[in-house]
């Protein structure tokens, strides 16, 4: 920029098309080109203006900055003020300790009670006052002076709008038409409501600590070489840094945004730091740039805070930051560790499609809202442990390559980890869900061990895919695990749960068991199971095993009562150990319209219940409400009893096979389709006499019944009325010889008269007990008493010999 001085008895006023007629008039004025300045002086140096080039497109356009140049505006003025004007006088504000440092002359100006220090402006090197305070002359001067890349030091400088776009054009660079600033200090500085450094360059360090701006702060696509620091800053307006780019630190710690701040594809080349500081505005960081450390530790965003597409290539620390409102992390990518602990997420939190190439630490988080981590990848470790979800936590899709770390997670809302990869340990130690846990076609590479965790929902894990060795502790109210594939031993250690096992598939041994006791954690405390206080018990119940190949399943101490079997495969091989417990028949003696009906205790299964509950003659106390239990009779059940007895018999638990075969006959009996009318018939025969040489007491009650009525048929027309006596009949030969004697017995005699006396009740108890254990009494009997002893030696010892088979089956081992 040149300047030149000339004698001149008149200011120099006019548009930019009159400077030719001007300079015509004038042989001592030169115009020097676009920039030049034109000096007029007479009697003393009394004015300056600048021939400025239109403002560059984007920048604001300031009528107040006229100045010289004329009504139109079309180029400002380098003045501050017509001379004349006012000095401004800086708001007084606390004089800070240690003031002023060292190093610092202020300019001391308009000093008052309040504030007696008075202006804090550097004073302009050379002169006792600071650039605002400067005489008019003195001050353009100074502005004349400086060239394209000079250093500069204004801290504590109240700039208004035309000085500060006097010295943003005394400091333009020709060649690219933008600001080019060596140096430069602002601390303390306040810059007016269009502070526009938009595609600035800052070759030195720049300073703007404890600056206030009272508008827009407007850095856009600025360029910072060398350290920039805006540490305690103020931005009472939007603060503009999009596209801005920082070669060396950029410090913002504790500055505070009143407005929008806008840093979207800002390129940070060292660290950016921006602890404890306060965006009371969006805060917009999408498709920024971090190359070095980003530090935001201690940050509060008051309104949402967009990161989307940003890039941290190294660290980028969050802790103890406060998100109040909704903050996106999309496509977020994080080449470092990416550190979230103890930081607190107000409203929802966007992180899906975010990769984590190093550790991502989320320990003792909070997220109040919705926490959204779908198809997010995490190249390391991934830690929750100890953090809290308010709201629903969505990790579907996501991939952990590293272990994976919820420990004592709290999960108050729905936690989704559908179709999510884990290639590592999965570890949900202590973790407690308050909804439900959603694990649907989830795929678990190698051994985990999910808990012990407590939910007081679901545990869906229908789907997924377990390729390693797994052990499963759940405290939970229902446990889902529909086509789940298991590809290698598993356990399930349970509580309270109900378990839906339906058409799952696993190659070796799995196992599920109740546990009796809470479960313990590794450094020897138990698991709080406060979700299950009104719980009566900790029993699990299996729902359905229907789909399932049980040839390698262990049941140990579950509830089996409302379970499914109907359709699962090899169930002879089923396993079951430790209390096991089916459905029961409904208890007491019913009446079915005029006749009497009880069921003898035995285990059933569910689909037994109801098919039993949909015939019309049911009686009360079979279960019609098994979910699920479909179209199926006996025709389908007796293979499932049949089955569960050959399991229970291969156990050595003859007393449980038992029920199981009465069940099985039971449903041939029933079976119109399987079972011929014959064999239907013989096998009610069997039932009526002995519930299938399974019951006693009947078997004993038809026999004590047979023989009663034995003995009565024999004391009525069995017995005869007296002992046929024998008779020997002989006869001497007229010439003598031998005697020939012929011995008869006369035959019986029907009874008349008093048959039921005592001494006959004895004789016809004597043929009866003889002739249940198949003997011969000896008895002389009427022809009608020889055929009903004939049929109590068949029908009678067929009885007792059922009461024997019945009693043994029952305590054999």
């Amino acid at each position: 920029m040149l300047t030149m001085a000339v004698p001149c008895t008149g200011a120099v006023r006019g548009r930019r098309s009159e400077l030719p007629e001007l300079l015509d008039h004038n042989p001592h004025l030169w115009w020097l080109g676009h920039g030049a300045q034109i000096v007029v002086v007479g009697g003393g140096l009394t004015q300056a203006a600048s021939l400025l080039p239109p403002a560059a497109a984007g920048e604001p356009q300031h009528q107040s900055a006229a100045g010289l140049g004329g009504e139109d505006g079309n180029y400002p003025a380098v003045l501050d003020r017509p001379s004349g004007m006012p000095h401004p006088s800086p708001a007084p504000s606390p004089t800070p300790p240690g003031w002023p440092p060292p190093g610092w002359s202020p300019c001391g100006q308009y000093t008052t009670p309040e504030d007696p220090d008075g202006c804090r402006g550097i004073q302009v090197p050379g002169h006792t006052a600071c650039l605002a305070h400067l005489a008019d002359i003195d001050r353009d001067l100074y502005l004349a002076g400086l060239t394209p890349g000079t250093d500069i030091d204004h801290r504590g400088t109240p700039f208004t709008q035309r000085l500060l776009d006097a010295l943003l054009y005394a400091l333009r660079d020709p060649a690219t038409e933008q600001p080019l600033f060596g140096a430069a200090r602002f601390e303390l500085a306040t810059f007016p409501p269009h502070a526009w450094f938009r595609s600035s360059t800052f070759q030195g360090d720049a300073e703007f600590g404890s600056a206030t701006f009272h508008g827009v702060a407007g850095f856009g696509s600025a360029t910072f070489h060398r350290v920039a620091r805006f540490g305690s800053a103020t931005f009472e307006g939007d603060a503009e840094f999009g596209s801005a780019t920082f070669h060396g630190d950029a410090e913002f710690g504790s500055a505070i945004f009143h407005r929008v701040a806008r840093l979207g594809s800002a390129t940070f080349r060292r660290v950016a730091r921006f602890g404890s500081a306060t965006f009371e505005g969006d805060a917009e960081f999408g498709s920024a740039t971090f190359h070095g450390d980003a530090e935001f530790g201690s940050v509060t965003f008051h309104r949402h805070a967009w990161f989307k597409s940003a890039t941290f290539k190294l660290h980028a620390g969050f802790e103890s930051a406060t998100f109040q409102g909704v903050t996106w992390w999309r496509l977020a990518t994080f080449q470092g560790d990416a550190g979230f602990v103890s930081a607190a997420f107000q409203a929802g939190a966007g992180f899906g499609s975010a990769t984590f190439h190093g550790v991502a630490r989320f320990g003792s988080a909070t997220f109040h809202g919705d926490a959204r981590f779908g198809s997010a990848i995490f190249h390391r470790v991934a830690r929750f442990g100890s953090a809290t979800f308010h709201g629903v936590a969505r990790f579907g899709s996501a991939t952990f390559h590293d272990d994976a770390g919820f420990a004592s997670a709290i999960f108050h809302g729905d936690a989704g980890f559908g179709s999510a990869t884990f290639h590592r340990d999965a570890g949900f130690a202590s973790a407690s869900f308050e909804r439900d846990a959603g694990f649907e076609q989830a795929a678990f590479e190698r051994s985990v061990s999910l808990g012990p965790l407590v939910c007081a929902g679901r545990v869906m894990l229908s789907g997924a895919v377990f390729s390693g060795p797994v052990t499963l502790s759940f405290a939970a109210r229902r446990v889902e695990c529909r086509r789940t594939r298991w590809s290698s031993t598993a356990e399930l250690r349970l509580r309270y749960a109900t378990v839906y096992f339906a058409h799952a598939v696993f190659e070796y041994p799995l196992t599920i068991a109740a546990e009796a006791d809470p479960f313990v954690l590794p450094d020897g405390q138990p698991v709080i199971e406060q979700a299950f206080a009104d719980a009566p018990n900790a029993t699990v119940r299996i729902a359905s095993l229907r789909g399932v190949d049980a040839a390698h399943l262990l049941l140990a101490d579950l509830d089996l009562s409302g379970c499914l079997f109907t359709g699962t495969v090899h169930l002879d091989q089923l396993r079951l150990e430790g209390t096991c417990s089916f459905d029961k028949v409904p208890p007491r003696t019913h009446w079915r319209r005029w006749r009497p009906v009880r069921f003898t205790q035995r285990s059933t299964l569910a689909e037994e219940h109801h098919w039993r509950a949909n015939q019309p003659t049911a009686i009360p106390g079979w279960n019609l409400a098994v979910f699920s239990a479909g179209h199926v009779g006996p025709a389908q059940l007796a293979p499932v009893y049949r089955a569960l007895r050959k399991a229970f018999e291969d156990s050595k638990n003859e007393p449980g096979a038992a029920d199981f075969y009465y069940g099985e006959m039971e449903m041939r009996r029933h079976d119109r389709t399987g079972t011929t009318r014959a064999e239907r018939g013989l096998l009610y025969g069997y039932w009526l006499l002995s519930g299938y040489g399974l019951r006693a007491s009947r078997a004993l009650g038809w026999l004590a019944a047979a023989m009663l009525v034995t003995i009565m048929l024999l004391m009525g027309f069995g017995i005869p009325q007296d002992t046929p006596k024998q008779e020997a009949t002989g006869y001497v030969p007229p010439d003598g010889g031998k005697i020939t004697f012929e011995i008869d017995k006369a035959d019986p005699r029907n009874p008349t008269g008093n048959r039921f006396t005592g001494e006959r009740f004895e004789k016809a108890l004597n043929v009866t007990l003889n002739s249940v254990v198949f003997r011969s009494s000896g008895q002389d009997l009427t022809t009608v008493g020889t055929y009903i002893e004939m049929a109590s030696r068949v029908t009678e010892p067929v009885l007792l010999g059922l009461a024997v088979l019945a009693v043994r089956n029952r305590v054999k081992r």
